[in-house]
């Protein structure tokens, strides 16, 4: 879908910050919206929105249990 977007499980990344996982957050609603700045009149839902999916990706990578991680 976004290519820019990058996996953010080990063991593809060993370390992922909240910076990290912001940003793929951003990627994702920009390309679900269609806009990469919305105008004023949309800011407000296109943050809520990049917090809800930061947040559901932060509860997704501490909940996947990785087989052979240690």
């Amino acid at each position: 879908m976004c290519r820019s977007i990058k996996t953010l499980r080990p063991p593809f990344e060993e370390s992922v910050t909240e910076e990290d996982m912001r940003a793929a957050a951003l990627q994702y609603v920009r390309k679900i919206s269609g806009f990469r700045r919305p105008a004023a009149h949309n800011a407000e839902a296109f943050d809520a929105a990049v917090d809800a999916v930061a947040e559901a990706t932060e509860k997704l990578l501490s909940s996947l249990v990785v087989r052979g991680a240690s």
